[in-house]
């Protein structure tokens, strides 16, 4: 029994991501935040959990990268397709694309999809990360739509920003730029700098913004970790 406690947190976090993405077809996006960062938690104990246990195995792997997908890709794009066709004002001059553009929101989870089977192979991932990890831009994509549905629908900036977005954030989780590890390793402040800087933003973000600061916060783990990597720090330490 003790083996199977991982994958039951992993089988939870798939349940909030299926929550999530009828949260989403409701047009509900403060639920599907909710929900998604339910999974998150999810995502994070049961690796936890593995790691305690001494139970980690492939199957919880090939699980974990199953999950997530839903919660992290598919939710995510089922939130930005509803946007981009139920709160999204088109700009005169792509009114006859209406019907198709929605679609772009499922290039989020085609790219997740190719990350996390990326992710599972590449044995320098131990550590820290090559790309955006798919639940942070999960995260990012669900705050983003529930801080700019209503601004949205009233000026046709938001189009081109999001799908701007869309082909930025999906290109960089399959790159090779070294994203640090959020996990903290010991109690000292030596070593867990940017985690502990990281964690103030989110915070003064999401205090400041409400839920749709933690897309900000998001975005400065983005920059944290490009500043770090123009620095030459090793992020595999």
């Amino acid at each position: 029994m003790k083996k199977e406690i991982p994958n039951i947190l992993t089988l939870l976090n798939l349940f909030s991501g299926c929550i999530a993405i009828t949260m989403a077809f409701r047009g509900d996006f403060t639920a599907v935040v909710i929900w998604v960062a339910v999974a998150a938690l999810f995502d994070f104990f049961d690796g936890l959990a593995a790691r305690s246990l001494g139970v980690a195995s492939k199957m919880g792997v090939e699980l974990d990268s199953l999950a997530d997908l839903v919660s992290f890709g598919l939710a995510p794009a089922t939130a930005v397709f509803k946007l981009l066709q139920d709160h999204t004002l088109l700009p005169d001059l792509l009114s006859r694309f209406e019907p198709v553009i929605p679609y772009l929101a499922f290039l989020i989870p085609l790219f997740s999809a190719y990350r996390l089977a990326k992710f599972n192979i590449d044995d320098r991932q131990t550590t820290s990360f090559l790309g955006l990890p798919t639940p942070a831009n999960g995260l990012f994509w669900v705050s983003y739509v529930c801080g700019t549905c209503l601004a949205a629908g009233t000026n046709g900036f938001y189009l081109y920003l999001t799908a701007g977005l869309i082909l930025v954030l999906s290109l960089l989780m399959i790159s090779e730029i070294p994203m640090f590890s959020l996990k903290i390793k010991s109690m000292k402040i030596k070593g867990n700098e940017r985690q502990l800087l990281l964690i103030v933003i989110m915070t003064g973000c999401v205090v400041f913004w409400g839920i749709k600061g933690v897309a900000w916060g998001i975005l400065a783990y983005i920059v944290i970790s490009l500043f770090s990597m123009r620095k030459g720090e090793n992020l595999y330490k």
